[in-house]
């Protein structure tokens, strides 16, 4: 009997210390930024300025933006929780090429960007760079947000409430507190989890036509996730499997030309 205590109180105090510690420490397993800073020209892009944006909270935000070809529609880019835009030359290079206006946000505590990141945090930078483009004069029937996994759920609650062209979303989540309880089934991440990004409690609000994009094999956030997000999201709207590929598709030219592909036939030249 004395042996079974001694078992139980072991068991409770290693979870109350895992509890604990995965508590303080949630955000390092939710973000993993970079913080490089180069000038795009240094990668060799061109034609693309790096300005910075400065949030009501006092941040700054570095923000890479290239003009529209004629009346193309503008890209709002929210990237992913791993790395900086600097790892994202090439899509923006893709943009480009294809005469979309672009702008490419570097989250805060990302990149050049000052702070650390947050839920509330990233809401804030999404909407700071929503108004640059407006105040910019670009009218939201010419804006397009794209965003890429972590990315996705911020682009979904700044869609819900801000009017846009259309709407892109690559391997997105119904929230990242659903992806949290699956991955630590024995903690309770509902009540535990500051950053949820309950992206399921908004989509239904966006107006937009909507596009999703999923690969089959994706590990990091499972295409079941992206479907449930897609079942509560209003039409006009479309679901894209990307085949037998992992979350390394959101890098693939080829997941690019699919939603270029859907853009120009939302918003044609």
């Amino acid at each position: 009997m004395a042996f079974i205590k001694l078992t139980l109180v072991t068991f409770g105090l290693f979870y109350v210390v895992a509890l604990s510690g995965m508590y303080v420490f949630q955000r390092d397993l939710q973000y993993f930024p970079t913080r490089r800073d180069p000038a795009p020209e240094a990668l060799g892009l061109s034609g693309a300025s790096r300005i910075t944006l400065a949030t009501p909270d006092g941040e700054t935000l570095v923000l890479w933006t290239s003009p529209p070809q004629g009346d193309r529609p503008v890209i709002l880019f929210l990237h992913g929780n791993a790395g900086e835009i600097a790892d994202r030359a090439d899509r923006f290079v893709f943009y480009q090429a294809r005469g979309y206006g672009v702008a490419f946000l570097s989250w805060r505590g990302y990149g050049g960007s000052t702070g650390a990141p947050s839920e509330t945090g990233l809401l804030a930078d999404a909407k700071a760079a929503y108004d640059h483009l407006r105040a910019q004069g670009i009218p939201p029937e010419r804006i397009v947000l794209v965003g890429e996994s972590l990315g996705t759920g911020p682009a979904v609650i700044t869609a819900a409430a801000n009017p846009v062209a259309a709407v892109v979303l690559e391997a997105p989540y119904s929230a990242a507190v659903d992806i949290a309880r699956r991955a630590w089934p024995w903690l309770p991440v509902g009540l535990l989890m500051k950053d949820q990004y309950r992206s399921r409690d908004h989509i239904a609000a966006i107006r937009a036509p909507l596009l999703i994009l999923h690969g089959e094999k994706d590990r990091v956030i499972p295409q079941g996730f992206g479907k449930r997000l897609y079942d509560l999201a209003q039409d006009p709207k479309t679901f894209v499997s990307l085949g037998p590929v992992g979350h390394d598709a959101l890098f693939s030219p080829a997941t690019w030309e699919q939603e270029a592909a859907f853009i120009d036939r939302t918003l044609p030249p």
